[in-house]
């Protein structure tokens, strides 16, 4: 392709078209920000600098002078609700759902907006009930976000497991994990009510939903215990194992138990073993412990401990060493050791917490569902001072 002298013709056409673009498009934006009053640019101007209550009071004689600015009164709702002035951003985004000229995309943010306002102050119903209308419009997937919320702190787990489904179709992000859970909810109301048969039922939904819920198994195989069925209570916890094996520290000593129960201590104590030698923790190691006490006694359980002290040197394994050595010692042996125990009790209580992964909340008590952040599966079945790297 040969070039032509005369395109050099067509550079100056297309900058002369270029700048009076430009120009155009600088003559609108200066018109239109002429339109503004100052007092919108003082609020946007303390907003950057994170000076809410300046913005606020700019923001308001903005909106006194023109209320028909719907965005300003969307703005200031979000200050007032971020600053916990819930009932002054209820009547900002009331004002606006009463005004007639809301074009329909407007109503359906002021609607999301009160939404917002009433779940912050607590009015779960109001807040359902707004998220509700939202069906089917353009704020849905983000209305069905906050009524997942809403259901989990009504424990509504029926209308919980219905709305994470939606949001599932919405969003394409996995919800079985948590779907799971919510029959384990109801499979726990149902045995407080004694029904065993909706409570299995319920369980094996859980499973179906998502067959790696560890917790689902645990709860039938309690329920197989109480049912008199021991095989079947000690196969759905080995069951564990398949699932995710780092939680058979949960299950270890519930599983020596019955098998002692069962006359089979050694083929228990076998067991509980393999999984300390195969998935090392703390609280497995303390079901071996208890394991050897009743079938070796103190002396094989010490040894137990020590070898396991010089695998893995925890404050938490030691202070289960220095309680093991309490058994055998007496007179002033015994209170010193004693004495020297009670010291490191007093630093591996933090270090036997469980802890949420997600927001770091601790617990003495292991949660299926973080009392601090609501999320679900987050706590790990080991002890803090595994986590932090030595177990």
């Amino acid at each position: 392709m040969s070039f032509e002298f005369w395109w050099l013709l067509g550079f100056p056409l297309f900058f002369i078209l270029g700048w009076l673009a430009a120009r155009i498009d600088i003559k609108e934006l200066m018109s239109e920000s002429r339109g503004l009053p100052m007092s919108y640019f003082r609020g946007l101007n303390f907003l950057l600098n994170e000076q809410q209550d300046k913005a606020i009071e700019s923001l308001l004689e903005v909106a006194k002078n023109d209320p028909q600015t719907a965005e300003i009164h969307f703005a200031l709702g979000n200050l007032f609700r971020r600053r916990g002035e819930v009932e002054r951003a209820i009547k900002m985004h009331q004002n606006l759902l009463d005004r007639p000229d809301l074009d329909k995309e407007q109503r359906f943010e002021a609607l999301f907006e009160l939404g917002q306002d009433y779940f912050k102050a607590g009015f779960l119903d109001r807040a359902e009930s707004l998220f509700v209308k939202l069906v089917g419009t353009s704020f849905e997937e983000r209305g069905f976000s906050f009524l997942v919320d809403i259901y989990e702190q009504e424990k509504d787990w029926v209308k919980a497991i219905e709305a994470s489904r939606r949001l599932q179709y919405f969003t394409e992000k996995n919800k079985q994990k948590n779907i799971a859970h919510y029959y384990c909810e109801i499979a726990t109301a149902n045995l407080k009510t004694g029904d065993v048969t909706s409570a299995q039922k319920s369980l094996g939904k859980a499973l179906k939903e998502n067959p790696l819920c560890v917790r689902a198994n645990i709860a039938l195989g309690d329920i197989h215990l109480d049912k008199s069925e021991p095989q079947t209570a000690i196969d759905r916890w080995r069951g564990i194992e398949r699932q995710n094996p780092a939680y058979l520290s949960l299950v270890g000593q519930r599983i020596f138990d019955v098998y002692n129960h069962l006359g089979k201590a050694k083929e228990g104590y076998a067991l509980i073993k393999k999984y300390l030698s195969d998935y090392p923790s703390y609280d497995l190691m303390q079901a071996v412990y208890e394991a050897n006490l009743v079938c070796s006694g103190v002396d094989r359980a010490y040894e137990l401990v020590k070898s396991e002290i010089m695998k893995f040197p925890t404050l938490l394994t030691l202070n289960k060493l220095l309680e093991t050595q309490l058994v055998n010692l007496e007179g002033k042996q015994k209170s010193d050791m004693r004495l020297v125990k009670n010291i490191v009790d007093q630093h591996v209580k933090h270090l036997s917490l469980y802890f949420c992964d997600f927001c770091g909340f601790k617990a003495a008590k292991f949660h299926w569902h973080c009392p601090a952040c609501n999320s679900w599966d987050t706590y790990s079945p080991r002890r803090y001072e595994e986590r932090e790297g030595n177990l």
